[in-house]
């Protein structure tokens, strides 16, 4: 009846964002129902929701709490990775499960693609949003933690929202690439949804790997950049003279961006290793291909579903790892100075600024 159930459409046009995939793929009747499960979009799409609602809360209310400009400034990053998840959860599930539910003709619905190229778009946004930010986090972090005196002031809440919205103008310029002709999107098996397009023409390959690409080099900088920091703080805090000085919330802060870390390094990476080993081999065998073989199609589909999980665990990184949730699984965890204690050695000029600046926040 509907685009999941019917073969592709008969249109060949270049630009179509119909066609590419083959809709009915030989599946048996319990595969099928399992892939285009309309209760399994919609629990996956409440969960994240509820679950990014929830750690929005808790950030809100911990942010009224703090005194400390690092902390705050990094709550707000968190606070701009929780509310991407939230929008991306919201948009895409206001598409994909009415469809599920419907199973409406995509060409009828939107001969002019305009609908499939907003839940591309959305796709693209929302997907390299999270990694873009986790990066600058980590960076964030990094240059606190490695060169704390290399700044006269933390990174203020405004500052915070700025590099923020930064990323989002990023993110949304990339997700424009293929509606101002670099690439396009195009509907992808089981015909809920629009993402960029594996074929081998030269638009596509240039856009899909730039977003693989960047993804990837968004996932190596957090690694370094957590394990280099992770490092200096286990160096300073096995320090015999500074062991008693600890600070349970540089501890936390590091904590929750390994936790974001390792679970996008998990969704995300077997996309964008798939996308990019993709793209080469079809370049490598130079044959055009009309439409995607449906092998490729259905791994795409698994991958994309793991990338979802991002969204519905990531804030359970903030709810579970807060200070207070590590201080009941590890009650030797207390509040101890700032992390400024941890070098005793300091020009006492630069240690007064630093504290008033401290105690104006």
């Amino acid at each position: 009846m509907g685009g999941g159930d019917a073969g592709p459409p008969n249109m060949s046009e270049p630009q179509t964002c119909f066609g590419v995939v083959n809709l009915s793929l030989s599946l048996n009747v319990t595969q099928h129902k399992a892939i285009a499960s309309p209760w399994f979009s919609t629990a996956f799409g409440l969960i994240g929701l509820c679950s990014n609602l929830f750690a929005l809360y808790v950030l809100l209310s911990s942010s009224r709490q703090l005194s400390s400009r690092s902390r705050s400034s990094f709550l707000v990053f968190l606070c701009g990775l929780v509310v991407t998840d939230f929008m991306g959860l919201l948009v895409t599930a206001a598409v994909i499960i009415p469809y599920h539910f419907t199973k409406f003709s995509w060409p009828q619905v939107d001969p002019g693609c305009h609908l499939c190229n907003f839940l591309g778009f959305s796709m693209v946004f929302f997907g390299q949003c999270p990694l873009l930010l986790g990066a600058t986090m980590a960076g964030e972090r990094f240059v606190g933690i490695n060169r704390p005196f290399s700044r006269s002031t933390s990174v203020s809440k405004r500052r915070a929202w700025a590099v923020v919205a930064t990323v989002w103008g990023f993110s949304c310029a990339l997700g424009l690439l293929p509606v101002l002709g670099l690439g396009r999107y195009t509907l992808q098996y089981p015909g809920s949804w629009c993402f960029l397009t594996l074929l081998p023409d030269a638009g596509n390959v240039v856009f899909c790997l730039l977003f693989a690409l960047l993804g990837v080099c968004s996932v190596l900088l957090s690694f370094v950049f957590n394990t280099v920091s992770v490092v200096t703080l286990c160096r300073v805090y096995h320090d015999r003279e500074s062991v008693q000085r600890r600070r349970d919330s540089e501890v936390e802060m590091m904590v929750q961006l390994v936790g974001i870390m390792v679970i996008a390094t998990i969704c995300w990476m077997p996309l964008l290793i798939f996308i990019i080993q993709t793209t080469l081999q079809q370049l490598r065998t130079g044959d055009p291909l009309p439409m995607l073989p449906g092998q490729t199609q259905q791994l795409l589909l698994i991958y994309i579903r793991m990338v979802t999980w991002n969204q519905i665990l990531d804030p359970w990184v903030y709810i579970l790892f807060r200070r207070a949730v590590l201080q009941r699984l590890h009650p030797g965890l207390r509040a101890r100075p700032s992390l400024l204690s941890l070098y005793p050695v300091l020009n006492p000029s630069l240690r007064r600024k630093l504290t008033q600046e401290g105690r104006l926040q």
